[in-house]
C-alpha cells in the first residue's frame, strides 16, 4: 500500500498499461531504490550505459538504513502527478453519482479520440487471435513487415528513405520517452523541454535523475532555434551546465502549434552545431489544418522520432508507438528493449500492419474531419468572448487541443481563483472536465494557474455540448473575480 501513490504517476504516463513484467519491475526498482538503502545517486541511466558499455562495475558499500525508515526512494516522491488523469478521476467520480437532471460529465480533459481503432485493425487482430498463433514474443525492435510499413510510411508521406532496422516498436510513446532518455543522458544532465510542454516529459526525466531545463514559449506558443538559442546563450554566460537534449512536440500538446519546415530545418542545425540530441515528438502528425507536418528526419542525421498509433490511429490503448533511430543508437536501444520491456505487443503489432490500409486511411482522414468541425467549434466560443484576448489563445495548428490564457483580468491567485479553480468550479458545477495549465507550464512560474486545456478529441458534440454549459458558467465565474478583487481592496 506504501507504494501505491509513488506508482500513480508512472502508471498515469500511459506506459503501465499491457507492461511485461520486465518494465513492471524498472517501475518498482524506480521505487524503492534509494529507499532502504542510501545508495548514491549514479542513477539508473549511469549504470545502463556502463552495462552496455562492458565498463566494470565499481563496487559500493551502501548503508543499511533502519527498518522504521524503509520506504519509497526521493525520485519516486519528487514525481509529480499527471494532472488530466486526476481531473479525469474525479470526472468518473461524478459520473458514477446519478443526478435528477440527467445531466452527464462532458469529457473534454483526455487527449483521447473518441473513435476505436480502424476497423480493418480490429478485425486483423481478431482474425490472429482465432489464428491460434500463440502470439509470443517478437524481436525486440518489433515485427518486420510493421517495420517496414512503417519505413513505407515515411517514404510515401515525407519522401523519406529509412531502413526499417532503425525503427523500434515500442509500448507507446511513453515507452519510447523512457528507452531514449536512459540510452541518451546521464543523470544529472539538463535536457530542454518547452513551457507550455507535456508534463511527462518532465516527470520522467526527473524520474531519472536529469535535469530540466525549461524554455518559455514564444509569442505563436511555439519553441524555435530563437528561444532555444537564448536559453543557449544564458546558460553559457552564467556558467550553468550545457543543455544536452531537447525534446519537443510538433504539433504541440497542449498548445496546438505547429513549427514550420523552415523552423525544423533551423532548430536542427542548431541543435547539431551544440551537441544537442533533438527528440523530435511527432505524435500528433497527421492532425492537421491547412499547415504541413514537417519531419526532422528530413533535416538531420542525428535526430530521433517518436511517433505512436495512439492519436492519429486513434489506438490509445493498444499501446503501440515507434522510434526512428540514428545508427549510433541502434544497438543501445535493443539492449535497453531486451532487458526493460522484451517487445510491444505481439497482438497490437500485428493489428497495426493494417493502419495502412485502403479504407483504414478512409476511415482515419474522417476523423481528423471531425476534430476540423470541432475545433471550429471550440475556437469559435472562445474568441468570441470579449473578455479573453485572442492572442492568449494559441493557434491550434494541429492535434486536437485548444490551449487559452485566462489573462490577469479574468484571474485573481491572490484569493485562489486560478485556472486550477476555474476547472474545478467548472466541473463541479456545469460537469465539463477541462485541464489546468499547472500540468503543461514550468511549476517555478505562475503561466500554470492563468491557462487551460480543452481537447476537442470527442467530437462535435461533445464540442458544442461542453461550449454551451462553459458559456453559461463564464458569467459567474468573472463575477466572483470581480468580487474576489473588490474585497481585496477593501482595508
Amino acid at each position: 500500500p506504501t507504494l501505491i501513490p509513488f506508482l500513480k504517476p508512472f502508471a498515469m504516463t500511459g506506459s503501465a498499461a499491457f507492461l511485461p513484467a520486465s518494465a513492471r519491475l524498472i517501475l518498482v526498482c524506480l521505487i524503492c531504490t534509494a529507499g532502504a538503502y542510501q545508495i548514491p545517486r549514479i542513477s539508473f541511466l549511469s549504470h545502463t550505459r556502463r552495462a552496455i558499455s562492458g565498463a566494470p562495475r565499481v563496487a559500493r558499500a551502501p548503508t543499511l538504513l533502519s527498518m522504521r525508515e524503509m520506504g519509497t526512494s526521493d525520485r519516486a516522491s519528487s514525481v509529480a502527478s499527471f494532472k488530466v488523469m486526476d481531473v479525469l478521476r474525479r470526472a468518473i467520480e461524478l459520473e458514477s453519482v446519478p443526478r435528477a437532471d440527467g445531466r452527464k460529465v462532458v469529457h473534454c480533459e483526455v487527449g483521447q479520440p473518441q473513435t476505436g481503432a480502424p476497423a480493418a485493425v480490429s478485425a486483423a487482430a481478431v482474425a490472429a487471435l482465432n489464428s491460434g498463433d500463440k502470439m509470443g514474443y517478437t524481436d525486440a525492435f518489433g515485427l518486420v513487415a510493421l517495420r517496414e510499413k512503417i519505413a513505407g510510411h515515411y517514404a510515401s508521406k515525407y519522401g523519406i528513405e529509412i531502413d526499417a532496422s532503425r525503427i523500434v516498436v515500442t509500448t507507446g510513446s511513453s515507452g519510447g520517452f523512457l528507452l531514449l532518455f536512459t540510452a541518451c543522458f546521464d543523470a544529472g544532465d539538463s535536457v530542454a523541454i518547452a513551457s507550455s510542454g507535456y508534463p511527462c516529459y518532465r516527470n520522467i526525466l526527473l524520474a531519472l535523475g536529469c535535469k530540466v531545463a525549461t524554455v518559455g514559449v514564444n509569442g505563436e506558443f511555439k519553441i524555435t532555434a530563437t528561444e532555444l538559442r537564448g536559453e543557449i546563450e544564458r546558460r553559457r554566460t552564467a556558467g550553468e551546465d550545457p543543455i544536452r537534449g531537447l525534446i519537443l512536440s510538433s504539433p504541440s500538446n497542449p498548445t496546438g502549434s505547429m513549427l514550420d519546415p523552415v523552423e525544423v530545418n533551423e532548430l536542427c542545425e542548431l541543435c547539431d552545431a551544440e551537441g544537442i540530441r533533438f527528440l523530435s515528438d511527432e505524435i500528433y502528425h497527421g492532425i492537421t489544418y491547412g499547415k504541413k507536418e514537417a519531419s526532422a528526419l528530413s533535416f538531420s542525421k542525428n535526430a530521433v522520432v517518436i511517433n505512436s498509433f495512439s492519436k492519429y490511429y486513434s489506438m490509445s490503448g493498444w499501446r503501440l508507438g515507434w522510434l526512428v533511430l540514428p545508427e549510433a543508437l541502434v544497438k543501445p536501444i535493443n539492449i535497453l528493449q531486451q532487458n526493460m520491456f522484451i517487445n510491444a505487443p505481439t497482438v497490437s503489432q500485428t493489428a497495426a500492419m493494417a493502419c495502412w490500409d485502403e479504407d483504414s486511411l478512409v476511415e482515419l482522414e474522417s476523423h481528423v474531419e471531425e476534430y476540423r468541425r470541432a475545433r471550429e467549434v471550440v475556437l469559435s466560443a472562445v474568441t468570441g468572448i470579449p473578455e479573453i484576448d485572442t492572442s492568449n489563445v494559441a493557434p491550434a495548428d494541429g492535434g486536437f487541443y485548444v490551449y487559452i490564457d485566462l489573462g490577469d483580468a479574468n484571474v485573481h491567485p491572490e484569493s485562489g481563483l486560478g485556472a486550477t479553480a476555474f476547472c474545478s468550479a467548472l466541473l463541479e458545477e456545469e460537469l465539463v472536465a477541462f485541464t489546468p495549465g499547472t500540468d503543461f507550464e514550468d511549476p517555478d512560474g505562475n503561466l500554470g494557474d492563468r491557462r487551460f486545456r480543452i481537447s476537442y478529441a470527442g467530437g462535435v458534440n461533445v464540442a458544442e455540448e461542453a461550449m454551451g454549459r462553459f458559456g453559461v458558467f463564464w458569467g459567474r465565474w468573472l463575477s466572483r473575480v470581480a468580487e474576489a478583487k473588490a474585497k481585496a481592496k477593501v482595508p
